[in-house]
């Protein structure tokens, strides 16, 4: 063996893998998994994205009487499956409700992302496409691709390397599978304008998340506050007070508030009580750490926390 040849074996063996042969199994990404949620339970949405979502099921669970006692499979032959598309900023709930959508019509889902599909073996990464959707139909499972505009994104006109060949290799593939399925696929991005007008002409519903506007704040506090928590003070005046003084908050960030929370009460001088301003400071320590990385969310900032604080008369934990 050359020197050259055990530098790159040792320190870059990927170099090397045109040699070698792929190995010969089933992309992990292809095993399903009961849903620990269903929308009716466990989802808290705006009436817009319910209802977009009560459509799809009711497609879903009608599709006999649209396709065929109708007769509308007449013009649409390829409408036996379903594709929603769910877009919007980072912690709305689109993972969750992708599950839970699985919950509410009975079926398993198989969760997948570009790095579980990808392959440094020349094509693979298509077969392993093919073999996540054979799954998907084995199973009678939905399919959840998560991260889906690095997926769905416009196929290189320009094509100068392997690389590129393969990229667009990929997008192809993933056009036929979607053509000829008869299941649920579930997209999700935080990059819906990337995608190639192939597939966003292919998907069923495009529905936008976005932020949650007072009453779900209310109701994601209310579901998240769960009752073995020792309040201090009265708790729907307390969820009154968290929902006004959360503005511009995603769920995912709710849950944060509460995880930064929780612990204060049982510090070494406290008495193992929550209260509000245990809340509002946890709340404070979120919006400070966001400012300082520099989240852009432009719905929200610390002076508008501020304000909302002062005209409710909310003090700060050194005024309890």
């Amino acid at each position: 063996m050359s020197s050259r040849d055990y530098l790159y074996q040792k320190l870059r063996p990927e170099l090397l893998a045109t040699t070698e042969e792929p190995p010969a199994k089933t992309a992990s990404a292809s095993r399903s998994t009961l849903p620990r949620f269903t929308l009716e339970r466990d989802v808290v949405l705006s009436p817009q994205v319910k209802q977009q979502l009560d459509e799809a099921l009711v497609k879903i669970h009608h599709h006999h009487t649209i396709y065929v006692t109708w007769g509308f499979a007449e013009v649409d032959p390829c409408g036996s499956g379903t594709i929603l598309n769910f877009h919007g900023a980072p912690g709305t709930g689109k993972t969750l409700t992708a599950e839970a959508f699985s919950g509410s019509i009975g079926k398993r889902i198989i969760s997948a992302s570009i790095a579980d599909l990808e392959s440094k073996f020349m094509g693979d990464t298509s077969k392993n496409i093919v073999q996540l959707f054979e799954s998907a139909r084995t199973e009678d499972a939905v399919l959840f691709l998560d991260e889906a505009d690095t997926l769905l994104g416009k196929r290189l006109s320009s094509v100068t390397q392997g690389i590129d060949n393969e990229v667009n290799a990929m997008r192809s593939t993933l056009l036929i599978e979607l053509e000829k399925h008869t299941g649920v696929v579930i997209f999700a991005t935080n990059f819906a304008r990337n995608y190639d007008s192939a597939f966003v002409s292919r998907i069923s519903q495009h529905i936008r998340f976005e932020l949650p506007g007072e009453s779900e704040r209310r109701a994601l506090w209310a579901r998240m506050l769960v009752p073995g928590i020792p309040l201090a003070e009265e708790r729907e005046g307390v969820l009154d007070v968290l929902a006004a003084t959360s503005e511009g908050l995603s769920g995912r960030e709710i849950r944060t508030c509460l995880r930064l929370a929780l612990p204060k009460p049982l510090l070494a001088h406290g008495a193992g009580v929550l209260h509000q301003a245990h809340l509002q400071e946890a709340l404070a320590q979120l919006l400070a750490a966001r400012q300082d990385i520099h989240v852009s969310r432009p719905e929200v900032d610390l002076g508008t926390v501020a304000a909302n604080r002062k005209a409710l008369g909310i003090h700060q934990r050194s005024d309890i």
